[in-house]
């Protein structure tokens, strides 16, 4: 997805996430299918924002639109020596140009600043 005509601060946040890459990233026969991973969020949270996009739940952890669907699990990882955060992962699999916005769309929700 370009964003040639947005203002600066959504260019430079869009480079901010290029430059994490995805756990997994394959394209076969079409269908792209993309891993990602996401500290600080719940399942539900991942879920609601997955809806906003245009999905519709079809379980407790699977979520469809049109053209794409995505799969959720969700575990918690150390951070330091005492303490957790919930980490969220999506395995998202559809047409490559219709996911590919929903994604940055995704993060771009799911986006935690440091500090």
């Amino acid at each position: 997805m370009t964003l040639s005509g947005a203002p600066s601060w959504a260019r430079r946040r869009k480079a901010a996430l290029d430059s994490i890459p995805p756990v997994e990233r394959t394209v076969e026969d079409g269908t792209l299918r993309v891993t990602r991973r996401f500290r600080g969020l719940t399942i539900e949270q991942a879920m609601g924002y997955l809806e906003h996009l245009g999905g519709e739940r079809r379980g407790e952890t699977e979520i469809e639109g049109d053209g794409w669907q995505a799969r959720l699990s969700a575990r918690r990882v150390p951070v330091g020596p005492s303490y957790r955060l919930t980490e969220v992962t999506i395995t998202w699999t559809g047409r490559e140009d219709v996911l590919e916005p929903i994604i940055l769309q995704f993060r771009l929700k799911a986006f935690r600043a440091p500090g």
